[in-house]
Formats: structure tokens, C-alpha cells, sequence
């Protein structure tokens, strides 16, 4: 039986069958913070052990649209923060419905899989992390706050609801990834102005708009100012080619966040060239620039931003 005193869950006392959702298989609060149940033998899946349970309708329903039924019926297995029908319900008005469009397809499948984990955590693994990488590629971020365990904004109310491809943990609220893109979160900082003039005029903008994913290593207004007028130079119609491949070396494949990162000595560049990573006193660089801030979500990456323009 999974005990975590320290967390104040508390655990169902006896078995569930696979048909029982009262009390403690329900996901029904027994006055702590956080109920865990356990010590059953699941026979349902996960999709048919929400729908018996009777107050995940909208999830379900959200799951049916988005043309995910079939996914979390697979083999798995999976970890589902599940929102409850309340949850859904908080959403400002209008959401739910907007999202079931089917011209919303794509983004009610992002926000959904968002709430997806691969692999079966059960509440002692989840609660001993910081975060939970999601079939969405975003990291959902874990924490007790008031002494209530959350992923992201939700409070985790039930856990470890057992079934035969996964494990249930249930949430108060929907979770939302990023939904901007690289460049449309780089634009609402206010810091980027003139990488972004640079990736339009190296005609990289739509690339970078893309599914990607992509690590970008992003020089802030005063990095690319410290060039002083290399950068006017640079923005010239005849140097379109030379821009690009600078700022293609400020980019990686693929998801890399910051643990990822300082493990690294190296990581190849879209540019094709390797970028020097070195960590020291707690400090992260890249070849001479120091990466002063880390992990900012974008739909389609993660951004970096660093304190000087590298070049290859």
C-alpha cells in the first residue's frame, strides 16, 4: 500500500472491484488533500473506467472530438491527469464548446494530450518530480503549494485510480499548454525585437512558426546591440544567405531543455556546425554566451535566451 505521510494522502482501506466507483474508487474526497486508491485489480481500461466513474463526461466527450478514444484504449500505458466535469465547467464560458469544433481539432488534441503522460506514475513517482513531460512534448510543472500537490495550476484531489493500460490521477481544473509559437512567444516578451526582424529578413519566420520542435538559443535586443553596426550590415538584402547561417547555428532539433542541456558538451545546430556547451560555478555557456534564462514553452520548442550573438 502506497503510504506518503508526508504529503497527507490518505488511502482507501479496502479493495475496489472493477464495477465499484463509490467512495474511494470514485475519486470522491475523503476530507484529506489528496485520497489514493489502490489494492484493486483493474480490469477496465482508462477510457472506460472514466466513463463508469460518471463525472468525466466532458473529458470524454473532449476525447471522442479530438479522435483520441482509440489512443487511450491502447496498450499503453499512460498517466491521465483527468479533469472532472466541474473542472471543464470553470473554463470561461464558451471554451469548452469552441474547442469542440471540429476546425479546432488540432488544438483541443494539444490540450488534451497535455494532460497525457507516457508510462504508468503512480502518486509517489509524480509528487517526487518537478515536472511530467506530456504527449504534448510541453513539461507540465509539479509542486506542493499550501501544502497541496498541483500540476501546473490543477490541485491533484484524487490518485492512483488503477487500470488495465494506465493509472488515473484526478484534477480540479484544466491545464493549458503553450499555445504560441517560437517566434509569437519571442514577440510577447518585448526583449527580442531584433532577432525577430532578423529571422523575417533571413526568411526563416515561417520555418520557425512551424511543428518543429525546435531549441532555440535566443539573443536578447542588447546581445545583438553589442554588435553595433555588423547588425545593419547583416540585415541587407545581399547578406540574406550569411544571416541565415547565424542564426540557424542559434537553433536544435528537437526539445532540449536545460537538464538536457548542461549535460551536453556539444549539440549540432540546424546551421550543421556544433555549438560549444560548457558549465562551470553553475553557469551555463555556448561557445562565449552565457544562457541567462532557460525553459520558456513555445507550441512548437522551447526557448533559451542568451546575453550575446553567437557565431559559427
Amino acid at each position: 500500500m502506497l503510504a506518503i505521510a508526508a504529503l497527507s494522502l490518505s488511502l482507501s482501506a479496502g479493495p475496489c472491484s472493477s464495477n465499484s466507483y463509490a467512495d474511494g474508487c470514485s475519486g470522491k474526497s475523503s476530507g484529506a488533500s489528496v485520497v489514493a486508491v489502490n489494492n484493486w485489480t483493474p480490469r477496465n481500461d482508462i477510457i472506460d473506467t472514466a466513463v463508469a466513474a460518471g463525472s468525466f463526461n466532458t473529458l470524454a466527450a473532449a476525447l471522442k472530438a479530438a479522435d483520441l478514444i482509440d489512443a487511450l484504449k491502447g496498450e499503453g500505458p499512460f498517466t491521465v491527469f483527468a479533469p472532472t466535469d466541474a473542472a471543464f465547467a470553470a473554463l470561461p464560458e464558451g471554451t469548452v464548446e469552441t474547442l469542440l469544433k471540429p476546425e479546432n481539432k488540432a488544438t483541443l488534441q494539444s490540450v488534451l494530450t497535455y494532460h497525457v503522460v507516457s508510462g504508468e506514475f503512480d502518486a509517489e513517482h509524480v509528487l517526487g518530480t518537478q515536472f511530467l513531460t506530456t504527449l504534448n512534448g510541453q513539461r507540465a510543472d509539479i509542486a506542493m503549494r499550501s501544502g497541496e500537490p498541483r500540476i501546473d495550476n490543477a490541485k491533484i484531489v484524487t490518485t492512483d485510480i488503477h487500470t488495465s493500460n494506465g493509472i488515473i490521477h484526478v484534477i480540479d481544473a484544466v491545464i493549458l499548454p503553450e499555445t504560441k509559437t517560437i517566434p509569437q512567444v519571442a514577440e510577447s516578451a518585448g526583449s527580442f525585437g531584433t532577432l525577430l526582424a532578423a529571422v523575417k529578413a533571413a526568411g526563416l519566420a515561417e520555418t520557425l512558426m512551424g511543428d518543429g520542435p525546435f531549441t532555440v538559443f535566443a539573443p536578447t535586443d542588447e546581445a545583438f546591440a553589442a554588435l553595433g553596426a555588423t547588425v545593419s550590415d547583416l540585415l541587407k538584402p545581399e547578406n540574406r544567405q550569411k544571416l541565415a547561417d547565424i542564426l540557424t547555428y542559434h537553433v536544435v532539433p528537437g526539445r532540449v531543455y536545460a537538464s538536457d542541456v548542461v549535460e551536453l558538451s556539444k549539440a549540432k545546430t540546424v546551421n550543421g556546425e556544433k555549438v560549444k556547451i560548457t558549465v562551470k560555478d553553475g553557469t551555463v555557456m555556448l561557445d562565449k554566451a552565457t544562457v541567462v534564462q532557460t525553459d520558456i514553452e513555445a507550441a512548437n520548442g522551447v526557448i533559451h535566451v542568451i546575453d550575446s550573438v553567437l557565431i559559427p
